[in-house]
């Protein structure tokens, strides 16, 4: 009686069995990658959020632009201040020193500076003084000396330029006491400047002689 041989089964595994296990290997690292990125990520975005940020760049060309445009900005300069104009010291215009005196005569006077004083003026006479600086600061008062016996009073008119231009000061003359009996009398003036030909007129009521003149000044 022969020996019974029996078929020998070999245990194979199929495909499907090895591709289930390496899907679920697969997938198991692929998790643990996932959760160490997220890891790696929250790190790195808690490390960003703690660094101060660099403040931005400016564009160099702006700053160019900037720099320019302060640089060529107007600047308010003082202008410089002019000096002021140094006034005049007007000295004595002596009357018989005029550069005409019409229908008036100079004689010795008894005024306590000497010299002469011009008399015998009655109304239209007048004298004339060429060419007088005033300076840049205005003359705004004349002194006029003067002296009377008349029995009325006269007026001293000042005119600029022309025995026919408006007077620019006058004053009003009545008897001092005497006619070498002196007294200073002060005309207001319109504010004059410059270089000028100066009048002085003398009107009255009548023709009758009415005052002498010894000298006139200008003061600012």
């Amino acid at each position: 009686m022969g020996t019974a041989v029996y078929p020998c089964r070999v245990d194979q595994r199929t495909p499907t069995v090895y591709r289930t296990r390496s899907w679920t290997n697969r997938n198991r690292a692929l998790i643990g990658l996932g959760g160490l990125a997220l890891l790696l990520l929250g790190y790195g975005i808690g490390r960003w959020q703690d660094t101060p940020s660099a403040p931005a760049a400016v564009p160099a060309a702006l700053t160019a632009s900037a720099t320019a445009a302060a640089s060529s900005a107007p600047v308010d300069t003082p202008a410089p201040s002019s000096p002021a104009p140094t006034p005049v010291e007007y000295g004595l215009l002596q009357a018989e020193s005029a550069s005409e005196l019409a229908g008036i005569q100079a004689q010795d006077t008894q005024d306590e500076s000497g010299g002469q004083n011009v008399g015998w003026i009655n109304r239209g006479d007048h004298l004339r003084f060429d060419k007088y600086d005033f300076g840049e600061v205005p003359a705004t008062k004349a002194k006029i000396r003067v002296a009377s016996a008349a029995g009325v009073s006269g007026r001293v008119q000042i005119r600029l330029d022309g025995l026919g231009n408006a007077p620019v000061g006058e004053l009003s003359v009545s008897n001092t006491g005497g006619w070498q009996t002196w007294r200073t009398d002060v005309a207001a003036l319109r504010p004059v400047t410059g270089t000028h030909t100066i009048y002085l007129t003398f009107t009255a009521p009548d023709d009758s002689e009415f005052m002498n003149v010894n000298w006139i000044q200008f003061e600012h």
